[in-house]
């Protein structure tokens, strides 16, 4: 059934300038310059290990994720690129995204980005409040992130998202929805807007802030809500909203459970070979990575590939389809996890009659009070 999924690549930049009280990621304070080129070269020899795997599959999607991306010069990026290239066949509508911090110096180097054959700029804004800002750990400005948006178009970006939270220490909902109206302002074709969680292994985990009730919470998103369908900006996704024909088609594949290669330190990646799914990981800390790829001769390792267990595969399918706002046709679990959508038929109906799922029976979906409650629907299937 391989041949037959969208493949994406994942490329993930360890380093940032700061640690975000509230981030879970694989990211490390301190980047050293003279990292980046051996960084650049153990990605590349950490991807040409995994090529046995896809067998020439070609490429719809590359993300570059972090961390901070946008830490690495251009030069780096096209290098990295460049490399790709010469490995994998690319789509000719390959989306190409870089996650990017709004600070001047990052923002200076878009046009470059640009050049180098990143086609699709992600800003990591969070909020448009400075106070928002810094209780966040942010290291940039409002006016910074405004500036960073309007050098994203100066520079030809014709696909902009930004990041936004809510749900912020001292935040209400006019707060909350006068950073969404800042956004539309700037004239973004994506907005992820997400709700603040804590995490384990955070700074905000061992030291929480006080988070808005959620008496705050509801108006929050129902005013918002209503501010994304006034300025035509539909939600395909949990916490992806977009102008039309401008959804993440990297994150799409990755929630209608498409194939995805991973390359960087902690990077994850899912295989389907033959009819049997798995997953893989490398190495979270960045010496390591660069220690363990500086070979480029070392070949593929069958070790390195977990199966997802037959039995667990709808859970994991479902729990990635629901979050799309449509969900998916019966055909896609059939062809993506390599089993007849019958498996889950009791779990289906029950829910159906629940009214939490959608009652077609070509299309696996949440109806809206199951949408309000997905959590608990997800859970039905694991």
């Amino acid at each position: 059934m391989n041949h037959r999924l969208p493949l994406s690549l994942y490329v993930h930049i360890p380093w940032c300038e700061r640690k975000c009280p509230y981030c879970d990621f694989n990211s490390h304070e301190n980047f050293n310059p003279a990292l980046e080129q051996p960084y650049v070269t153990a990605l590349l020899n950490d991807l040409e290990q995994q090529l046995d795997w896809v067998q020439g599959r070609e490429i719809t999607s590359i993300f570059f994720g972090g961390g901070t991306p946008s830490l690495f010069s251009a030069k780096a990026i096209a290098n990295i690129l460049d490399g790709i290239t010469h490995r994998l066949s690319l789509s000719e509508s390959c989306e190409i995204t870089l996650e990017s911090n709004p600070g001047s110096a990052e923002a200076s180097k878009y046009s470059s980005y640009r050049t180098a054959g990143v086609n699709r700029l992600s800003i990591g804004i969070q909020s448009f409040e400075d106070d928002k800002l810094e209780g966040l750990g942010r290291v940039h400005s409002a006016n910074e992130a405004i500036r960073a948006v309007e050098m994203a178009h100066e520079a030809q970006f014709k696909r902009v998202n930004v990041d936004l939270m809510y749900g912020l220490p001292h935040q209400n909902p006019a707060n909350a929805l006068s950073d969404v109206q800042i956004a539309l302002s700037l004239g973004v074709e994506h907005i992820s807007w997400y709700q603040l969680t804590i995490e384990r292994n955070t700074a905000f985990w061992s030291s929480p802030p006080k988070l808005p009730s959620e008496e705050l919470i509801e108006p929050m998103q129902s005013q918002v809500a209503r501010l994304m369908a006034e300025k035509a900006m539909t939600q395909y996704e949990v916490s992806a909203w977009s102008k039309k024909g401008q959804e993440a088609r990297h994150n799409l594949n990755y929630w209608r459970f498409g194939d995805y290669l991973a390359i960087g330190a902690g990077a994850h990646g899912k295989v389907t070979l033959s009819n049997e799914v798995f997953r893989f990981q490398r190495t979270r800390q960045p010496q390591h990575y660069i220690g363990q790829f500086s070979d480029p001769s070392a070949t593929a390792s069958s070790d390195d590939l977990k199966p997802i267990v037959s039995a667990d595969l709808p859970g994991e399918f479902m729990m990635n389809a629901l979050r799309l706002k449509h969900g998916v046709l019966d055909s896609v679990f059939e062809t993506r996890t390599g089993q007849s959508v019958e498996v889950i038929a009791a779990q289906r109906a029950a829910l159906v009659n629940l009214g939490l799922m959608d009652a077609d029976v070509t299309r696996l979906r949440a109806t809206d009070l199951g949408y309000r409650h997905l959590d608990s629907l997800i859970e039905r299937f694991i």
